[in-house]
């Protein structure tokens, strides 16, 4: 729910760094909770889409490339006006599997080590772009490893189902 008020400008409206209203191919950029905007070694944002349907990577086809160009063009251009950082300087991916269900695109400094941002979990949007403008349901046929903690529920399902 807070990403719909985040979207419907319910909330934190006064932090949006960057807004495209489309409703297909549009997005809202926004610091993350986890960043305090003090410093930019640990710069961290995130563009929430418009689109309630896209829940992860693996609903993403070719269909979504404009969406997917607009973020990565916009996001960078919104950073490094806002707050200098180049696009050069910027780590730009997604999560699979995501911790919440509504697509979104993590920003962050190329040399913070945010959590996340690692290979078993991050998925670089150009690469991502890049994939789907190959094969428009790359996303829905591979294979894509992630990890899980013991703690979680998604974990125990694997275990419950014998593939752990």
């Amino acid at each position: 729910q807070w990403v719909y008020n985040i979207l419907e400008k319910k909330a934190e409206a006064d932090r949006i760094i960057h807004e495209n209203p489309d409703p297909s191919n549009g997005f809202v950029l926004v610091p993350d909770l986890k960043w305090n905007q003090n410093q930019l070694d640990d710069l961290y944002l995130i563009a929430l889409v418009h689109r309630r349907e896209i829940k992860s990577l693996r609903d993403l086809t070719a269909e979504h490339l404009l969406l997917l160009r607009n973020i990565l063009q916009e996001g960078k251009e919104a950073i490094v006006k806002r707050f200098g950082v180049p696009g050069s300087q910027l780590r730009i991916y997604l999560h699979y599997q995501p911790s919440y269900y509504h697509l979104h695109v993590h920003f962050t400094a190329l040399g913070y080590d945010a959590p996340g941002s690692s290979v078993e979990r991050a998925h670089l949007l150009a690469d991502v772009i890049d994939n789907l403008a190959t094969d428009s349901t790359f996303y829905q046929r591979r294979a894509l490893t992630f990890p899980l903690r013991a703690d979680e529920p998604l974990f125990k399902k694997f275990q419950e189902a014998g593939k752990v």
